[in-house]
């Protein structure tokens, strides 16, 4: 069985490459970084480092490197003749990746079993949007190449944070890790991934872990910024730091109780277990690295955003959300663009405008106006 995976950074490494390795798929990783493709196509293996309680070594062997920048014919080949096609890019760069599989679906077999397409991204439906890319790209051929895959929605969560110097190819992570798979799209023929779960309805499992593993680290990262503090265990040591993550996930526990059924009891321990995970001091995670790409992370549907308005359409508190919000307004980082743009779009922009081109909240939405408020105080 082969697999071809499209993002061999630390989260492609060290957990989705990781575990189709341990479901006995060849792994063969895709990437445009050329060093990167061929360090790993050098390398007879590389150890994912688990760090934390229960953390072990583990180590990947058996796969292969290709550029898809340099050899677009070769990726391509890889695909037509892969059982199982994964992404970990970021879902900005699905658009790109889509023009690849696409090559790949063309090449294949009609007479072979379905290709799995599964995009392992932080975004609610993902794979929906890689698909979506595809359809454009084929136009007319469409309808015939879709027979030749089938699409399945994921929710992922490990924390890799940024590696030591030094590590190469190897890939510190903490010991947790969660991959949900919708179950439909498969059938009776589903991938052999170790570790994973399949449901009938992804839905509440994306946005527990969107808001709240990623809600929860945003929180951390903006609000332990303010504060000064330069790592994520850190941040969440300082009193003020820890209430204003605590008071934010609360409120999305109510938001998800009220809108998926989970039970508060249930939610109690999954927040419990996800701050457990933030506070692991052997994770080098910093506010940085969680905060960059700050203009995604306060656009509509995304971390912060995305629950509190949600929560005031329900007539729910947002008060903690809003907080976070505000300590993302002030996220500086003079080597992250969108932070730069983030600044100049704050000093540029009159309130309104601002909310709308960043939030993409209407006018009229009980949020935007709390949020305006924020954005007004900046400019005096």
């Amino acid at each position: 069985m082969k697999a071809a995976h499209f993002g061999a950074g630390n989260i492609g490494r060290g957990f989705v490459g990781l575990l189709l390795h341990e479901g006995g798929y060849e792994v063969v990783f895709s990437d445009v970084i050329a060093p990167l493709v061929e360090a790993l196509d050098a390398a007879e293996s590389y150890t994912v480092h688990e760090v934390g309680d229960g953390g072990t070594d583990r180590v990947v062997e058996g796969f292969r490197a290709v550029s898809s920048a340099e050899s677009p014919e070769a990726v391509a080949e890889e695909v037509a003749t892969a059982q199982v096609v994964t992404t970990a890019v970021g879902p900005t760069v699905l658009k790109f990746i889509a023009p690849h599989v696409l090559a790949g679906l063309r090449r294949r077999d009609p007479a072979a079993a379905p290709l799995q397409v599964m995009a392992c991204e932080n975004a609610i439906g993902a794979t929906d949007t890689l698909r979506g890319h595809m359809r454009e790209h084929a136009g007319a051929d469409w309808e015939q190449l879709s027979t030749r895959a089938v699409f399945a929605n994921t929710a992922v969560d490990r924390i890799v944070p940024g590696q030591p110097a030094g590590a190469g190819i190897d890939v510190t992570v903490e010991p947790f890790y969660e991959w949900a798979i919708e179950r439909g799209p498969f059938g009776e023929s589903l991938p052999q991934i170790p570790g994973a779960h399949f449901v009938d309805d992804l839905g509440p499992y994306i946005e527990r872990k969107l808001f709240t593993v990623n809600t929860g680290h945003a929180a951390a990262a903006y609000l332990g910024a303010r504060a000064g503090k330069e790592r994520i265990a850190e941040a969440l040591a300082e009193d003020s730091v820890a209430a204003g993550v605590a008071a934010a996930l609360e409120e999305t526990s109510a938001l998800l109780v009220a809108k998926h059924g989970f039970t508060p009891e249930d939610m109690t321990e999954y927040r419990r277990t996800i701050l457990g995970r933030f506070r692991n001091a052997a994770l080098p995670d910093t506010v940085q690295r969680v905060g960059r790409q700050p203009l995604r992370k306060l656009s509509r549907h995304e971390r912060l955003i995305g629950p509190a308005a949600q929560a005031v359409e329900r007539g729910l508190s947002a008060d903690g959300l809003l907080a976070v919000v505000d300590a993302a307004l002030d996220f500086r980082d003079p080597e992250d663009e969108q932070a730069r743009q983030l600044e100049g779009l704050l000093a540029d922009l009159p309130p309104r405008e601002f909310v709308e081109q960043v939030t993409g909240l209407e006018a009229e939405h009980a949020l935007a106006g709390p949020v305006e408020q924020l954005v007004a105080r900046r400019r005096g």
